[in-house]
């Protein structure tokens, strides 16, 4: 306990002296070097932690919340501490002891026939995927871009989302174990009776229906729970689509929406503008660029025209037997017909094709190009088996002053290399008129400021797209920063007032959920108040009122 040293005076001492003999003492870290860690994120907005705790087991978690509860220590608990651009691993309010779950990484079991996996928090896309992989079972996870080591968990705490047609992934969650800051163990579903044979199969149980509870909330930690799997397909196509100009995509978009509806599209589908593209193929030129500016135009219709892409790219996959893909892809082609989005297939044969022209051509232009092509469409590809890639965590790295770091995209960690990454994430309905509104009102608030808009919407279910808008911002420049942060205020006050939700917010943003005080927020706080009364789990998170507070 001597890292107790390093700490502040009127730090919790004999706390901490009981949390190292709940966990062992080597699990409780308090050193300066480990809390500044602990303390950095994408939102350049650093609070420096109390300490770190790392349980290894449900029973050490009940055994810190019952500790925490005594001594009126705020607990911030983290899986495996990725959040990007929301948060990362900091928490909202210095002092606050991290919680790392990351131990926990046990992939408890996997049932073949009803294809499913019980999971730990520390378990990562890595490593279900993997593991489903060395032991031939022929089940794929979903998987999202954050990179291969990223948590499930965590993941779906905060109702994100991914590729595959399990992409909304708290849709296939069932039966999770849950502990109370009281220190008591809840099982949710039917998990609460011990005979049951269907914790994990039938999410709702009998009574009320508590799930939702603990997802973007802090009103328990879970510590297990039950994800399904999707049996893998006999084929998989990916397919692509250039839309040339801006106004062109929103007829995209709505002759997009009957195939999502009527379940030819089972897969979340992504579109991106060029400069969400263009940033996953490189950093922002500053040998050609003034220092602080954004893209200039005519500098970004070149890029775009050197990387074959249009103002934007629609993204998605197609899967089932060879005659169900078949039908698909046809029916893809007749509902885009008279649009201006022609979709391109990629297929595991194409893909060989295509490596082997582009080991002809060379170093020229064209084998650059067809090279990258290749190496994006074998990432996709990937994804929509369950395998992650940290590709498509480059954007993060846009406005850093260094560039991608040594070895990219391997073990890449955007807050550990000091990116500025912030983002609002509105959902909207499933319409061109919609979205190209969406895109008006941030474009206006990121001309304002002087930024480069990053968008992407997904069709995160049938009549529902799910927007990220992107600042990306260099975190070495003060006044950069201060632009940046005030550019994410604005969009995300404009996109509230014109009815545009997000639906997941960072810790920056978590006091401006309530601006009227509703009926909603007051009685979910009823809930945390009988849940947690001495108010120790997470204060703040997705609670406006504590939120505001802690500024």
């Amino acid at each position: 306990m001597s890292q107790l040293n390093d700490l502040p005076q009127d730090s919790h001492l004999d706390a901490l002296a009981e949390l190292a003999q709940a966990v062992g003492s080597a699990n409780l870290l308090c050193d300066e070097a480990t809390r500044e860690r602990y303390s950095r994120s994408t939102a350049a907005r650093p609070v420096l932690p109390l300490a770190l705790v790392r349980p290894a087991n449900a029973s050490e978690v009940a055994a810190i919340t019952r500790i925490a509860a005594h001594w009126r220590l705020p607990v911030y608990p983290i899986s495996t501490g990725k959040n990007w651009g929301y948060g990362d691993a900091c928490a909202l309010g210095a002092g606050q002891l991290i919680l790392d779950l990351s131990r926990m990484n046990r992939i408890v079991h996997v049932d073949r026939e009803l294809a499913y996996a019980v999971i730990e928090p520390g378990v990562t896309q890595r490593q279900l995927s993997d593991y489903l992989r060395d032991r031939d079972i022929p089940l794929w996870a979903d998987c999202t871009g954050a990179g291969p080591d990223t948590s499930y968990i965590g993941n779906i705490m905060e109702r994100g989302f991914g590729h595959s047609p399990y992409g909304n992934r708290l849709q296939h969650v069932a039966g999770m174990q849950v502990v109370l800051a009281s220190g008591e163990l809840l099982e949710t579903g039917f998990g609460h009776y011990a005979q049951s044979r269907t914790t994990h199969l039938f999410p709702y149980g009998v009574g009320p229906f508590l799930d939702g509870l603990f997802t973007q909330s802090n009103m328990g930690i879970v510590t297990r729970l039950g994800i399904w799997l999707m049996p893998q397909a006999e084929c998989v196509n990916h397919f692509i689509c250039s839309v040339p100009r801006h106004a062109d995509i929103a007829p995209v978009v709505d002759a997009l929406r009957p195939l999502r509806l009527d379940g030819t599209l089972r897969s979340i589908l992504h579109i991106g503008n060029d400069m969400r593209v263009l940033s996953g193929g490189g950093v922002f030129p500053r040998d050609k660029v003034p220092m602080g500016a954004r893209l200039p135009e005519d500098m970004r219709t070149a890029l775009r025209a050197q990387a074959g892409v249009g103002a934007w790219s629609v993204s998605g996959a197609l899967y089932g037997s060879a005659a169900q893909v078949a039908a698909a892809r046809s029916a893809l082609r007749k509902a885009l017909r008279g649009t201006a989005a022609t979709p391109r297939f990629i297929t595991e044969r194409s893909l060989r094709a295509g490596a082997f022209a582009a080991r002809l051509l060379g170093d020229s232009c064209a084998g650059r190009r067809l090279r990258a092509r290749v190496a994006l469409g074998e990432s996709l590809f990937a994804m929509n088996r369950g395998v992650p890639n940290g590709r498509f965590l480059a954007g993060a790295y846009w406005r850093r002053r260094a560039g991608l770091p040594q070895g990219f995209p391997e073990r890449a960690d955007p807050a550990r290399d000091g990116c500025g990454l912030l983002w609002v994430s509105p959902m909207l309905p499933l319409g061109g008129e919609d979205m190209l509104a969406v895109h008006a009102l941030a474009q206006a608030s990121f001309d304002k400021y002087g930024f480069d808009l990053f968008a992407t919407f997904s069709m995160v279910n049938e009549r529902t797209l799910g927007g990220v808008l992107t600042v990306a911002y260099d975190k070495d420049d003060p006044e950069e920063t201060a632009r940046a942060r005030a550019c994410h205020d604005e969009v995300f006050e404009r996109m509230f007032e014109a009815g545009y939700i997000p639906y997941r917010v960072g810790n920056q943003a978590m006091g401006r959920l309530d601006p009227q005080g509703d009926s909603y927020w007051r009685t979910v706080g009823a809930l945390k108040a009988a849940l947690d009364p001495a108010g120790i789990l997470v204060p703040g998170r997705y609670q406006p009122e504590v939120a505001g507070r802690l500024g």
